[in-house]
């Protein structure tokens, strides 16, 4: 048991599995990783079609007064986890949860797009980064009053030679 803030808190058993069910799958232009933008930033015109599954399309309601939407997704072309990755912007290795790339060990990935349309269960957006038929696992919106954070560092990313030329092309290693 480990002591956090004087509140025990109990680890999980190791092996624990928890399983989620896709809400719809996110439909893009990009068929292969290789072709793939390295984030939404490098794809800010490329459209993707978002279908909800017809059992989730209640929970869209209200979402068309937002601009814009985080989506969580499942990598489900990713290849075997690797804790130490050289990210597509730099020549030196990172430890994968300082970075965005999609081997990791659990294959979730996280975008924030424009959201340009709702109608029905179908969501139109921009800003599309990730492969083609991939699932979705959930949508939250973007809230400027509450996800906009004063002074945030980036990390590594703040680094001035990092070469967003090779970002601009957008594509994967």
């Amino acid at each position: 048991m480990t002591k956090y803030n004087d509140t025990a808190i109990t680890p999980h058993a190791a092996g624990t599995n928890y399983v989620y069910k896709p809400i719809g799958v996110i439909y893009t232009p990009f068929k292969e990783k290789k072709d793939t933008p390295i984030q939404p930033a490098f794809s800010e015109n490329t459209g993707g079609k978002i279908e909800i599954f017809d059992e989730f399309a209640e929970g869209l309601k209200d979402l068309e007064g937002f601009s814009h939407i985080f989506l969580l997704y499942h990598f489900h072309l990713a290849d075997e986890c690797r804790l130490r990755i050289m990210p597509f912007l730099e020549d030196k290795e990172h430890g994968i949860f300082s970075i965005r790339h999609y081997n990791r060990p659990n294959p979730i990935g996280l975008s924030l797009v424009k959201l340009e349309e709702v109608n029905g269960n179908i969501l139109t957006v921009s800003g599309a980064d990730m492969l083609d038929e991939t699932p979705l696992l959930d949508i939250k919106p973007y809230m400027p009053r509450f996800d906009s954070i004063k002074d945030a560092a980036g990390g590594w990313t703040d680094n001035p030679d990092i070469d967003l030329k090779r970002g601009k092309g957008g594509m994967h290693r």
